[in-house]
């Protein structure tokens, strides 16, 4: 699908303001000072994440070619992410109890991307006793939420405006994946507070500081990520966490280390109908953001890039990163055809009790959310510079071991 062009004023600002473009360095002391005047806090906690976050800027500014509005929605998050550190410390040290909360046998969902993984998280989100991170507690973390308000926290307001721009600048993004200040996240946005988290990668082209991540073991991402979840549970906990994020597949070791009694649930389908659709999702995401997307590089960038994230996975797992009966195999046919059976299967398989007021709210929200709700997504291999018979040898080997 070649993404639908920006609305004519975003064409229109981004085009005359080329010239005041590189006036809006990006500047991480800069980022600093701002989030400490905004939220009037100095310490940011463990000091770790400074030179993650100078590699994350080195790269948008070397190497994304940033709009004007780019430039801003970068500096705007960044600061945001920053803030959100500060506030979240301070929580911490007014309430230290915060630190001793136990993060019990969580679920984890991952796979290669557009594998059925966000629809999956979605069903099980409807179980009362689960407990997932939505949208808006991951990006305005801070005052913990409170279970009394959590449906009618003020911050979902202000969450639901900012995906609203979001629409605005991409505005096929919705028909692809669903996002929403009251939908489940995924743990990208729990790990951005080390700015060790693909978060970046998915909105901008950051190669270099991409490079550098995959070559990092993870356990100061998956320690941020921990200190996360001890927050948004500390007034609002539920009887596990059920998580999902595709680059979990680079991490499972680090997972495991920091969750040794997680459950893990793979998701597989056809690489040759996740590849196309990804290079597709990556293409109208960072369109939004810079003018100079190449749909064939993007396609390459995508295959390799999750090619090596699942071999990884699959030797980490055969070393026995954690005993098999922590995994979980899902095949995408099989959830499409009969999720509630799927759902099922899972919890046999962690031993988590079945309950029938979960299954009707399961059923109720499969009802009222078919598939293509928001439009069908189109694309094609060609579209990403990918040929099927090459991706079909490139995956040849995780294609037979899970019969796909």
């Amino acid at each position: 699908m070649t993404p639908r062009p920006a609305p004519l004023y975003v064409t229109a600002l981004n085009r005359g303001a080329r010239a005041v473009s590189p006036l809006l360095r990006l500047d991480a002391q800069a980022f600093q000072d701002a989030a400490r005047r905004q939220t009037r806090l100095e310490d940011f906690g463990d000091a770790r994440f400074r030179a993650p976050l100078e590699r994350v800027i080195e790269s948008l500014e070397l190497e994304a070619d940033l709009t004007l509005l780019g430039r801003i929605a970068a500096r705007k998050d960044l600061t945001r992410l920053l803030a959100s550190r500060l506030l979240m410390a301070e929580d911490r040290r007014r309430h230290p109890e915060i630190a001793a909360g136990e993060i019990r046998r969580p679920i984890v969902i991952t796979g290669l991307p557009r594998t059925g993984t966000t629809i999956l998280h979605a069903i099980l989100s409807q179980d009362p006793r689960n407990r997932v991170p939505m949208t808006w507690e991951t990006m305005y973390p801070s005052p913990p939420p409170r279970k009394a308000t959590y449906d009618r926290d003020r911050r979902i307001g202000v969450t639901r405006r900012q995906i609203g721009w979001l629409h605005r600048l991409a505005p096929d993004f919705r028909r692809i994946h669903p996002v929403g200040a009251q939908l489940p996240q995924e743990c990208l946005v729990l790990h951005s507070l080390t700015f060790e988290s693909f978060q970046f990668e998915t909105m901008f082209d950051v190669p270099s500081y991409q490079s550098w991540l995959e070559a990092q073991d993870l356990h100061h991402s998956y320690e941020g990520h921990r200190w996360f979840l001890q927050h948004l549970q500390s007034r609002c906990a539920g009887d596990r966490w059920v998580l999902k994020a595709p680059a979990h597949l680079y991490g499972l070791p680090a997972l495991f280390a920091t969750y040794p009694d997680a459950g893990v649930v793979m998701t597989h389908r056809s690489p040759l109908e996740v590849v196309g659709s990804v290079a597709s999702l990556t293409v109208v995401l960072r369109s939004a953001f810079s003018d100079s997307v190449d749909a064939r590089a993007v396609g390459r960038e995508m295959t390799e890039r999750w090619a090596r994230g699942m071999t990884k996975a699959l030797a980490d797992r055969d070393d026995g990163c954690a005993p098999a009966r922590q995994f979980f195999d899902v095949d995408y046919r099989e959830l499409v055809r009969d999720p509630i059976g799927v759902v099922r299967r899972i919890y046999s398989h962690f031993e988590i009790e079945w309950d029938a007021l979960a299954e009707k709210h399961m059923r109720d929200f499969l009802a009222h959310n078919p598939k293509d709700k928001h439009g069908k997504h189109q694309y094609t291999l060609e579209q990403f510079g990918l040929d099927a018979d090459g991706e079909r040898e490139r995956y040849r080997t995780y294609s037979e071991r899970f019969g796909l």
